[in-house]
């Protein structure tokens, strides 16, 4: 394993980019951009992953809704078997979405119609997730897309020396705490914010879920919030920036702190009715998430 060894000046990393942070939330920091593509197709006509045939009728206009209710950018879906049979899995708690079909009766099923020469049929419903709900399954397109991400080496041994489980696919970048591992989206995702190239985007990402990663249970015992949006919820957000915003600087990605990092804690900051204190102890549970992971990997940081 290689030894990970993070760089930094002499000047307390965590007091100088909170303060920057701080300088560029009270400037004005602007909106958050998603720094990956939200998918390599646009949302169109909803098709089966499994028999690539189109949906029909008004099962387009519910997958539509759907899609655009849950913010699903790829228009693929299946139900939980057809996911099963092309090798994926859909994830733990995801709800499907209702689709409806007209099956044939059979001799033991009363048809519905009166008339005696009426079609025998009867309608039905079933559920299908979409390709944003499920692992172990890749857009047919995905793989004629160049990565613009420059891989960096010491990022990735430290990373691998913390033994953390990162998995690449889907669309959206998570630690999911019930299963203990880190979810990224694929790197040829990664198309960059105004202010960052794909590269940082890629790896601020990546380290903004490493720091969730050390506040399960059975290491620094800190992840509470449960809900989207919830107080608890919000607090760990800024912790896990601040967390990327330090690494980042420490690892010498960026030359200073990402505006991409003020807005998404000024994001947060609003959900904590702006707690003048709140990222400053955020910033303390941050430093000791860096620290945490410097001891397991075995670096240093100055």
């Amino acid at each position: 394993m290689a030894r990970a060894v993070l760089s930094a000046s002499k000047v307390n990393v965590y007091e100088a980019v909170t303060a920057q942070i701080v300088a560029a939330i009270e400037k004005g920091a602007g909106s958050c951009v998603m720094p990956w593509h939200g998918g390599v197709l646009p949302v169109t006509m909803p098709l089966n992953a499994l028999t690539e045939m189109p949906y029909h009728g008004v099962n387009v206009v519910s997958l539509w809704a759907q899609a655009a209710t849950k913010l699903y950018p790829s228009g693929y879906w299946a139900s939980y078997e057809q996911w099963r049979k092309l090798g994926a899995q859909v994830r733990k708690g995801e709800r499907g979405s209702v689709i409806i079909f007209y099956k044939k009766l059979d001799g033991e099923e009363e048809p519905e119609a009166d008339e005696a020469d009426a079609p025998r049929f009867v309608l039905r419903q079933s559920h299908v997730f979409n390709f944003a709900q499920v692992e172990g399954w890749e857009l047919p397109d995905t793989g004629r897309r160049v990565s613009q991400v420059i891989p960096n080496e010491q990022i990735a041994a430290f990373v691998e020396a913390t033994n953390a489980d990162v998995r690449h696919g889907g669309l959206k970048a998570c630690y999911r705490r019930k299963d203990d591992y880190i979810a990224m989206p694929a790197p040829e995702m990664f198309r960059g914010t105004p202010t960052s190239s794909p590269t940082e985007a890629y790896y601020a990402v990546l380290l903004h879920e490493l720091t969730h990663w050390t506040g399960a249970p059975h290491r620094l015992d800190r992840v509470k919030g449960k809900r989207f949006g919830d107080r608890d919820y919000a607090f760990e957000e800024l912790v896990a920036e601040l967390g990327a915003a330090f690494l980042c600087s420490a690892f010498r990605l960026v030359n200073e702190t990402r505006p991409d990092h003020a807005a998404y804690i000024a994001h947060w900051l609003t959900m904590l009715s702006r707690d003048n204190r709140a990222i400053f102890a955020a910033a303390a549970l941050a430093q000791q998430a860096v620290e945490y992971l410097r001891t397991i990997a075995g670096g240093a940081i100055v």
